[in-house]
């Protein structure tokens, strides 16, 4: 029972991490760059500020609970939780030591003028943000990959037809 309650934490908080990420990749990513650049850097501004407790308590949700069902699993499932737990891990590091540098630059900028190469830096960050969706949502199909043969084998309940 307690594996199953962890495999579904795992599952739902991995979930709301792909889901967040990719939102904001297929959302957010096209409206910053259709709007003007202030415009860009005081919503990105406040939309960070917003996110970084939520953000980051989910990433420690989903990866705290999908290591400890590693730890529970054995044989192939336990191979698709870990390899499921390092891809949040990824995501983890690409958002800490990827988009937050830059994050603290659009902080600044926001509050000044953007430098000349601001469109690069841009760009960079728009690629962080690809590889950690990217990373968040493999982990969650492997996840659901992992559910999947679960409930495949159960029954229902009650008399057949």
């Amino acid at each position: 029972m307690r594996t199953r309650l962890l495999q579904a934490l795992s599952l739902f908080s991995t979930g709301l991490l792909a889901g967040s990420f990719a939102y904001g990749a297929a959302n957010l990513v096209p409206t910053f760059n259709a709007v003007p650049i202030d415009m860009r850097l005081d919503f990105h501004t406040a939309l960070m500020r917003m996110n970084g407790i939520t953000m980051q308590a989910t990433m420690a949700v989903s990866a705290l609970s999908t290591l400890a069902l590693t730890a529970s699993k054995r044989g192939r499932t336990r191979v698709l939780a870990g390899a499921a737990g390092c891809l949040v891990v990824s995501s983890f590091l690409i958002t800490r030591f990827g988009n937050v540098p830059i994050n603290g630059r659009i902080k600044q900028w926001a509050a000044t003028t953007p430098p000349a190469d601001h469109p690069e830096v841009l760009r960079r960050w728009e690629l962080f943000n690809d590889a950690r969706t990217v990373t968040a949502a493999i982990a969650f199909g492997l996840l659901v990959l992992l559910a999947l043969p679960a409930a495949a084998t159960r029954r229902p309940a009650g008399p057949s037809s």
